[in-house]
């Protein structure tokens, strides 16, 4: 049975309030990093992002689960892997992370795949939710308020979708994720309908490019009617432009960097997307983009990588990092199961010129 809003306990006064004020982010009333200028680029309003998407992650497979074994207990904890998300999250915040991006249905536990068997999903068949999965969202939301953070919330992705019956439950599971969030008062989310809506691995129609804006419409105006609207937006795959049926709706714009090598390519995806028929000055946020750490030419210097090319266009920069074959427990925020401490050294470069750029303090 789906979560009933009504039935809902009153929740507590919230901390963090996130508003969209033309091409900006505020908190609490206030602009994201306000006032900051970083080598004559305006840095005030935006909204800096880690692809964290498995928060809440955890494999309903049991042919499957036994991959994500910790190495020192040889056992998978899903449980264990949210408390160590939500003690990492004062870390990220002081190095000048503003939002962490979770999804209901994870993300590829291995960076990319090309099956995915596992049953990792918050979402039911017939489109409610799971109770096990929304109490851990619960304690990341509520540790993000605590600490004057966004959480950008996915509800599909590509390799689960396929789990929910048909278009009637995927239109159920959108309300039901609307409903659950503003039932608990949270005014600091912001729902991406769907990870890579143009991916060719979506099974669901209503979920693809060509209907997605049904969906967030019905985001929208669900979230209206029960008294806090919230902002809503959906992702296609790297290196694609948005298209117009989603450009016209949304209340800000996601792109995605993985496969753009050069960062000439990601300036001008945003400056494409500002000038498309019906965008109407919303933010525009990369929130998923590897190439920083995966192209030597990239790297994280102060120019010539996916990041600075954001930033210097006034559009936010999102981190995804996963841990490839061979690699240690410590690297990736992906890749399962996660170590989510600052404790690679990829992870220590971004988050060193995420701080330089937002005027945070930086790791030693």
């Amino acid at each position: 049975m789906s979560p009933n809003p009504a039935q809902a306990a009153t929740p507590p006064e919230r901390q963090t309030v996130v508003t969209l004020v033309g091409d900006a982010f505020h908190i609490n009333g206030r602009p994201t990093y306000q006032g900051r200028t970083w080598h004559g680029h305006r840095i005030e309003g935006l909204l800096m992002n880690a692809r964290l998407v498995q928060g809440i992650f955890d494999d309903l497979n049991p042919d499957t689960v036994s991959r994500w074994a910790y190495p020192d207990t040889g056992r998978w904890d899903p449980d264990r892997n949210t408390r160590e998300f939500v003690a990492a999250m004062p870390e990220w915040r002081r190095h000048g992370l503003l939002c962490a991006v979770v999804n209901l249905q994870g993300g590829s536990p291995e960076g990319y795949s090309r099956a995915q068997p596992w049953h990792n999903s918050a979402i039911r068949s017939d489109g409610s939710l799971r109770p096990d999965y929304l109490a851990r969202l619960e304690k990341i939301l509520d540790r993000a308020d605590d600490l004057g953070m966004a959480v950008m919330l996915g509800i599909f992705y590509f390799g689960q979708d396929q789990r929910l019956d048909d278009d009637e439950a995927v239109r159920r599971a959108v309300e039901n994720t609307i409903d659950w969030v503003v039932a608990r008062g949270y005014r600091n989310v912001l729902i991406e309908i769907a990870n890579e809506c143009d991916n060719a691995a979506y099974e669901r129609d209503l979920i693809k490019a060509p209907r997605v804006h049904e969906l967030i419409q019905l985001a929208q105006e669900r979230s209206t009617r029960l008294g806090h609207r919230l902002p809503v937006s959906v992702s296609y795959n790297g290196g694609s432009i948005p298209r117009p049926n989603v450009v016209r709706l949304a209340d800000y714009i996601l792109l995605h960097g993985n496969g753009v090598r050069d960062p000439a390519r990601m300036a001008d995806m945003i400056r494409t997307v500002r000038a498309m028929p019906g965008y109407r000055g919303q933010p525009v946020v990369n929130n998923e983009d590897d190439r920083p750490w995966r192209d030597e030419h990239q790297g994280w210097g102060h120019s010539g990588n996916n990041l600075i090319a954001c930033v210097s266009h006034y559009a936010s920069w999102g981190y995804f990092d996963f841990r490839q074959p061979g690699e240690s427990f410590n690297e990736g925020f992906q890749s399962i199961p996660v170590d989510w401490q600052i404790r690679s050294d990829r992870k220590r470069a971004f988050f060193r010129l995420l701080a330089e750029i937002t005027a945070h303090p930086s790791l030693p």
